[in-house]
């Protein structure tokens, strides 16, 4: 009797792993780096003046541990309880497990381009980059039937509508203070537009704060139902430039905490349960070698390219904190959350290789 209940519970996992998802919400914060994902608050930064904004005792009663697995945790309590059992966590250079941007620019517009196209196209070379000329996976999910009308992406920053190329992919793309709800929002909508437009402009009018972009986001999930939603936070790339590293580690919780809630709203709705496959990741690294140069990125800088990603959900093998030697890049990842969909990723361009999740 033990060996059919053993059997039995292998080929429930089994089953379990080779499932596809029917859906996937795809999860970026901008710029944040791998140090903080895999050892937590940097004491460093934290006791420099230039950058604690004079309460280093908070964020040391808040995020410090002498053991790293603890400040980890501290910081992004979500992704080291939940996604750490269920799903899989890669970049951590401390074991050799390398993940690394492909673009030799090493900050945004490249960076979000190369995952959703799958190809780093140095052509892409600017933030202020035009409409991207290369397909991306929504709009090549978004003319697949079971996908038409069923994606769509909020950002926090502006540039998301060029770097998707909202007009070409007819896809909505919300973006940074986009008012949401057309020309008949619901009462809900037309809050969160009065509330977004009406904000402190921390960043100028080309980015919003991540709780709109979240709020927003999390509306539509509720109502509209997407079988593809990508929600783009933005506040560890501008508090880190900033130099504010008390708000940069606060975002990154927030963002953590965000993530809980998302995950705990699709496996209470029936639609989303157990049929659905988070993706997260980031656009690009930060200075480190350098202790100053935190507040920084790009090719000047050393290590930027140095980048992480997590996911979870339907296909996908629990094996936690991914302690294999290995280099990964982020042009896999468009072919990745494909193939958690059960679809082939093609476009007019070179799309880099999955990374098998299911093994």
């Amino acid at each position: 009797m033990k060996f059919f209940l053993t059997l039995a519970a292998a080929i429930f996992c089994f089953n379990c792993y080779a499932q596809k998802a029917e859906n996937i919400i795809i999860i970026t914060t901008d710029g944040y780096r791998w140090q903080e994902i895999f050892t937590g608050m940097d004491s460093a930064i934290a006791n420099n003046k230039k950058y604690n904004q004079g309460d280093s005792l908070e964020i040391f009663n808040q995020y410090w541990s002498g053991d790293p697995s603890v400040r980890r945790k501290k910081l992004m309590p979500f992704l080291w309880s939940v996604i750490e059992k269920n799903g899989q966590i890669y970049g951590n250079r401390n074991l050799g497990n390398k993940v690394d941007n492909a673009n030799p620019y090493w900050f945004s517009y490249p960076g979000y381009s190369e995952i959703f196209t799958g190809y780093a196209d140095t052509l892409v070379n600017s933030n202020s980059f035009p409409p991207n000329p290369n397909t991306n996976l929504l709009e090549f999910l978004n003319k697949l039937p079971k996908y038409k009308n069923k994606v769509a992406a909020f950002g926090a920053w502006n540039a998301y509508d060029r770097i998707l190329n909202e007009g070409r992919a007819k896809i909505p793309v919300y973006s940074a203070y986009d008012k949401i709800g057309g020309i008949i929002p619901t009462a809900k909508e037309l809050l969160l537009n009065n509330m977004m437009q009406d904000s402190y402009r921390a960043f100028g009018d080309e980015e919003v704060l991540d709780v709109f972009t979240h709020y927003n986001a999390m509306d539509y999930l509720h109502t509209k139902k997407p079988r593809v939603l990508y929600i783009a936070y933005g506040e560890t790339d501008e508090w880190a430039h900033s130099g504010h590293y008390k708000d940069y580690l606060h975002a990154a919780t927030m963002v953590d905490k965000w993530i809980k809630d998302i995950w705990n709203y699709l496996q209470s709705d029936p639609f989303y349960k157990n049929k659905t496959a988070l993706f997260i990741t980031t656009d690009h690294g930060r200075g480190d070698a350098v202790k100053k140069e935190w507040t920084s990125h790009g090719n000047k800088i050393a290590d930027c390219y140095q980048i992480w990603m997590a996911a979870m959900g339907p296909g996908i093998k629990a094996k936690g904190e991914v302690k294999d030697n290995q280099q990964l890049y982020q042009k896999q990842f468009a072919q990745t959350m494909a193939s958690l969909l059960g679809v082939s990723f093609k476009a007019e361009h070179p799309v880099a290789e999955k990374i098998d999740l299911g093994k």
